[in-house]
C-alpha cells in the first residue's frame, strides 16, 4: 500500500506556472498592505505567497520588512545573534523577482520569498560559509550549493546567513550549543536566558521571531529537530539523500541532510518541494528524483482518518502535552497503538553512531577542504582545523575545547574495520528497529514528544539537556522526522515528533499537517529576558 502512495505521489509533482496574470503592486502600495496587518511578524510563508500571488504583496516591500526585522531584533532590542549577515543583493534579488511577474514569469510559491541559511551551506555572493569557525573566515567561495541552486530555481530570495553552533556543534562534547566565534551564543526568543539548541540554532531562533519566510537547518542527529523544538517552530528532516549535500560542511556523508525550518508544516513542505531532487555528484541522492513532489499539495486536517499512529512514549515526556497531543490525534480519526521500544539498545547504536561520526568527520571535512577554491582557506585537513584553534585559542576555546576534533584526528580512515563495524551496528539496529515498529504494528507513522524544555545558555559549562529526545533512531537510519510544536511544558515549547519509513516524507507532512491544524499549539515568542519554571 505505501508504495502504491509514493509513485502516485511522485506522478502528482507540480510544475511551476509559465505565465502570471497578477500584477505586483508598487513597492509602497505593498508596504502598505503589509502594514494594514500589522507587521512582516504576522504573515507566515503562505501567506506571503498568497499576497504575491492575488497582487497585493512583492518581493521587495517582503525583503525590506524582513530586513528592518533584523535590524531590530537581532541586531538590536532582543538582540538574538540568530543571524550572522545579510547579502547586500537581497533587495536587488528581490527586484528581479519582481520584473520577471511583470514580465508574466512565475516560477511557482516560493517566488520572491526571502529565506535566511544556515552558515555551514555555500551560496554565491561576498558573504563567507565559516560553519562558525574564524578558520573558514575566507571561505567565500562565490558558488551555491545545488539545494540553494534549486530554491532560486524556484524563485526565492537568499536573505542572509543564520548562526549555529560551531562545526555543526561536534568540536566538544563540553560545547555550548548555539555559540560559535564567528557569530557569538544565539538566545531562545521565547525566553533570551534560554538555550536556543544547536546545531541550527539561528534557523530555529529566526523561524520563531520572523526573521525571514523561512530558514534551512542541516541535520546529522538532532540538529534541525531539537532547535525547531525548543523555539516552537516546525523542523523537518527529510529522508537521507532526498536533498543534495554537496557544498555543504559536512560531517557525516551517513547522516547529515538539510532541511527546512519555518512556522508551519505547509511552508515547510513548500520550501522542501524546492529543495528536493538528485544531484549527481551527491550519490546519496541517486533515487531523490523517483521520490521528490509536491509535498504542499492535498495538505488537510482530513489526513489522519484511518491513519495508525504509533507511540513511543518517553519516561521524561510532559504527559498532560502528550496525552493532549495524542487526544487531537484521535479526534483527527487516527488509530492509536502503543509501541513498545524497550528491547530497542540505543546505547550499542550511540556507540557505533559516535564511532561512524568520528571517523566520517575526519574524512569528510578534508575532502571538503582540499575541495575548495584554490587560495580560500588554507587548512586541508582535521589536523589543520586543530592546529588553527589552539594558535587562535583566545577566541576559539574561550568557552570549550576541541576533544571531539582531537578523538576523531585518530581515526584511520573509511576502510578501518572498527569504522566498518560501527557503521553496521548503527545503521543496521537502527533500521530494522523502526522497520520492525511500521512493520509489526502495522503503522503509518511514528510519533513521540521531540524534546525537553530550553535549559539556560552557560558558556562555560557546556549543555544540560533535560526531557527526551526524538532525533536518534530516525538519524542514524536516515529516516524522514517531522517536528510540530506541541505547546508549552515549564513555560518553554517542546515539539512532537512524526517519523516515517525510508522516503516517505509526504506521509509524515501529511500526518504532522493534520495534527498541527488540529491542536493551533504554536506560541508567538514575546523575547522575556527569562522566564520561571513552573
Amino acid at each position: 500500500m505505501k508504495l502504491k502512495i509514493a509513485l502516485a505521489f511522485t506522478c502528482a509533482l507540480a510544475q511551476p506556472a509559465a505565465v502570471w496574470a497578477a500584477i505586483p503592486p508598487s513597492t509602497a502600495q505593498a508596504a502598505a498592505n503589509l502594514s494594514k496587518a500589522g507587521s512582516i511578524e504576522n504573515f507566515d510563508l503562505s501567506q506571503l505567497t498568497d499576497g504575491i500571488a492575488d497582487g497585493t504583496l512583492n518581493s521587495e516591500a517582503i525583503t525590506a520588512a524582513y530586513l528592518a526585522r533584523i535590524a531590530a531584533v537581532d541586531d538590536s532590542g532582543p538582540t538574538l545573534n540568530a543571524v550572522i549577515a545579510t547579502f547586500p543583493d537581497a533587495l536587488d534579488q528581490a527586484r528581479a523577482t519582481d520584473t520577471e511577474l511583470r514580465a508574466g514569469t512565475y516560477r511557482g510559491p516560493m517566488h520572491g520569498i526571502p529565506i535566511l541559511v544556515k552558515d555551514n551551506v555555500e551560496v554565491a555572493g561576498p558573504i563567507a560559509t565559516t560553519a562558525g569557525s574564524l578558520a573558514l573566515a575566507g571561505n567565500i567561495t562565490n558558488r551555491d550549493a545545488p539545494l540553494i541552486a534549486r530554491l532560486r530555481a524556484a524563485g526565492a530570495v537568499i536573505l542572509g546567513k543564520t548562526n549555529l553552533s560551531e562545526w555543526a556543534n561536534i568540536r566538544s562534547d563540553n560545547s555550548t550549543s548555539g555559540w560559535s566565534a564567528v557569530g557569538g551564543l544565539t538566545k531562545n526568543p521565547h525566553a533570551l536566558d534560554r538555550n536556543s539548541c544547536g546545531s541550527s540554532s539561528g534557523s530555529g531562533s529566526a523561524a520563531a521571531a520572523a526573521l525571514a519566510a523561512g530558514t534551512i537547518g542541516t541535520e546529522t542527529d538532532g540538529s534541525i529537530t531539537c532547535p525547531a523544538g525548543v523555539n516552537g517552530v516546525v523542523g523537518f528532516k527529510p529522508t537521507v539523500g532526498l536533498v543534495s549535500r554537496r557544498y555543504v560542511v559536512p560531517v557525516s556523508h551517513s547522516q547529515d541532510t538539510a532541511g527546512p525550518i519555518t512556522r508551519s508544516v505547509r511552508d515547510a513542505a513548500i520550501m522542501l518541494t524546492a529543495m528536493a531532487g538528485t544531484d549527481p555528484q551527491d550519490a546519496a541522492t541517486v533515487d531523490a528524483d523517483r521520490w521528490r513532489g509536491n509535498y504542499a499539495a492535498g495538505l488537510s486536517v482530513d489526513a489522519l482518518k484511518g491513519m495508525r499512529v504509533g507511540v513511543i512514549r518517553a519516561p521524561t515526556a510532559d504527559a498532560l502535552l502528550f496525552d493532549a497531543a495524542i487526544a487531537k490525534l484521535k479526534d483527527g480519526g487516527a488509530e492509536i497503538v502503543v509501541l513498545d521500544a524497550s528491547k530497542i539498545d540505543r546505547q550499542k547504536i550511540g556507540q557505533g553512531e559516535f564511532k561512524v561520526l568520528l571517523a566520517e568527520l575526519k574524512a569528510d571535512l578534508a575532502s571538503y577542504l582540499q575541495g575548495l577554491p584554490e587560495g580560500l582557506v588554507p587548512h586541508k585537513t582535521l589536523a589543520d582545523v586543530i592546529a588553527f584553534n589552539t594558535a587562535h585559542a583566545d577566541k576559539e576555546l574561550q568557552y570549550f575545547g576541541q576533544d571531539t576534533f582531537e578523538t576523531a584526528d585518530k581515526e584511520k580512515g573509511l576502510d578501518d574495520p572498527a569504522y566498518l563495524q560501527g557503521l553496521a551496528t548503527s545503521s543496521g539496529l537502527a533500521t530494522n528497529a523502526l522497520n520492525q515498529l511500521f512493520a509489526n504494528n502495522k503503522v503509518d507513522v511514528i510519533i513521540a514528544q521531540t524534546n525537553g524544555p530550553a535549559w539556560i545558555s552557560t558558556l562555560d559549562k557546556g549543555d544540560a539537556f533535560s526531557g527526551p529526545s526524538a532525533s536518534q533512531l530516525p538519524a542514524v537510519a536516515g529516516f524522514p522526522h517531522l517536528t510540530v510544536p506541541m505547546g508549552l511544558s515549564s513555560g518553554l515549547p517542546v515539539g512532537l515528533s512524526f517519523i516515517g519509513p525510508k522516503w516517505h516524507d509526504y506521509n509524515v507532512l501529511k500526518a504532522g499537517f493534520a495534527y498541527e491544524q488540529l491542536s493551533k499549539a504554536r506560541v508567538t515568542p514575546q523575547f522575556p529576558a527569562t522566564i520561571a519554571s513552573k
